[in-house]
């Protein structure tokens, strides 16, 4: 019988319906390999359409701001009308997006691209969260581990492959063959989100009450609070002022219209009640940083502080993606989160804090050492916050709640971004670089503090 065959089998009422699982990872990798196979298309794309660094870096910029507006949105949509629908319209606007990307006649066409390509990959990782939640009920054993377990170890490994797979298609077809690569997965996650998907979900409501539930005025408050705070990170500087103060009017009027309205596009009652969830959503943002100050800022150093090549700078951050897959599948089984959580964090503290001895002289063990204890809190803090938002977000708010912890990773992302700007400089990189890791220690302070919540420790305890 077909893959995609039309006769559908009722799944077993005791197991997890093995047939999501499919389209659930593959809509879930769309973001990521398509946030790390750019980073080495950026040079060929900038050579391609002779424009400087600074204007391809739209291109990475564009798909941080559609996806950090977008999965929240994305979210409460799938909340509303169910996975299917919204799965399968991003999940064809990943494909089009990217034909469009493969013809664009300038470098602005192709930045447009990736903004519809960051908007359609922004329903995968919502509608797995919502899908897990609603066959962990439909089940009655609410302790899908494996599961969750499974999505982290893809993305993981997609961070792996992704710049490795992107440097192989452009020797074989140009910087064109980094967004062919989608057509294909668009495809198959259409083809297995039509199939294998469950009809309906969602909000008991109406078609028309569903419609006019939608909070547009919502959804665009929090859009401009979002787009003016991560354009000013990106360029933070007393010229872009305006845009912080854009961004604070925004959001104070965005706070107001929410509590008002009855159907808001973000419920901030709920999650004014539910202060472990907003914990987690500023780990999500502290641990982003952290790990992408990593990314950005000693990737970049190894290259001009340490004098490696690119190909051997990706190499030594190889032990660190491996790590963390070895990490997340030792202790994915475990629901409790609380001891990954404090493990996590000490291990990341100590592994930033050998970066302050690092300098051009560094031996390569001891790089290799520091990517190998680097890996460690990636396996331990990613999981261990995903499975928080499954366990603390309430049911009628999984997607919405799932696509809000990837918008404070996003911002995560930028405001790393803004601090590798301001600290790594070409003619004192290294100097940088500890001024770096100092920021990064603070902000693991920061991160310790959040783990004095109680109800971590609850988590996975009962269930």
């Amino acid at each position: 019988m077909s893959i995609f065959s039309n006769k559908r089998k009722a799944p077993n009422k005791n197991h997890f319906n093995q047939k999501l699982i499919a389209p659930m990872v593959l809509g879930s990798i769309l973001n990521p390999i398509n946030s790390s196979i750019i980073s080495v298309a950026l040079i060929p794309i900038g050579q391609a359409f002779g424009v400087p660094p600074s204007q391809t870096a739209w291109l990475v910029s564009a798909l941080y701001l559609a996806t950090a507006i977008g999965q929240p949105v994305a979210g409460k949509l799938i909340d509303i009308f169910g996975p299917r629908l919204l799965f399968l319209i991003a999940t064809s606007l990943v494909g089009i997006s990217s034909l469009i990307a493969i013809f664009s006649p300038n470098i602005w066409w192709l930045v447009i691209a990736r903004v519809l390509l960051g908007l359609g990959t922004c329903a995968g990782y919502p509608a797995s969260m919502y899908l897990i939640r609603s066959e962990a009920e439909r089940t009655g054993k609410d302790n899908p581990t494996s599961i969750l377990t499974l999505l982290a170890i893809a993305t993981q490994t997609i961070a792996v492959v992704g710049p490795t797979l992107g440097g192989l298609l452009i020797e074989i077809g140009g910087w064109q063959s980094t967004f062919i690569v989608n057509v294909p997965l668009s495809l198959a996650c259409v083809l297995l989100g039509y199939f294998r998907f469950p009809r309906g979900g969602g909000d008991s409501l109406k078609k028309e009450e569903k419609m006019t539930s939608i909070d547009f005025i919502g959804i665009l408050l929090f859009g401009i609070t979002l787009i003016s705070a991560l354009l000013f990170l990106m360029s933070p500087n007393w010229h872009n002022v305006y845009l912080l103060m854009i961004a604070v009017i925004s959001g104070v009027l965005f706070i107001s219209y929410e509590l008002k309205r009855k159907n808001p596009f973000i419920d901030l009652r709920l999650f004014g009640g539910n202060t472990p969830l907003l914990l987690t959503y500023v780990r999500g943002l502290l641990l982003a940083t952290i790990s992408y100050n990593l990314l950005y800022g000693y990737t970049q150093w190894l290259e001009t502080g340490r004098g490696l090549s690119p190909s051997h700078a990706g190499l030594l951050l190889l032990p660190m993606f491996l790590t963390s897959i070895i990490i997340s599948k030792i202790t994915g089984k475990n629901p409790a989160i609380h001891m990954k959580l404090i493990v996590g964090s000490i291990v990341q503290f100590i592994a930033m804090s050998l970066l302050l001895f690092t300098n051009h002289s560094s031996s390569i063990v001891y790089l290799v050492v520091i990517a190998i204890l680097f890996g460690i809190p990636q396996g331990l803090l990613n999981l261990a916050n995903q499975n928080a938002v499954y366990f603390q977000a309430s049911s009628e708010q999984m997607g919405a709640s799932a696509g809000l912890l990837r918008t404070f990773m996003y911002m995560g992302a930028m405001l790393s971004s803004a601090a590798s700007g301001l600290f790594l400089k070409s003619d004192a990189i290294t100097k940088g670089l500890h001024h770096l890791a100092i920021f990064s220690l603070v902000i693991c302070f920061i991160l310790m503090i959040t783990l004095l919540d109680r109800s971590l420790s609850k988590i996975g305890k009962n269930t």
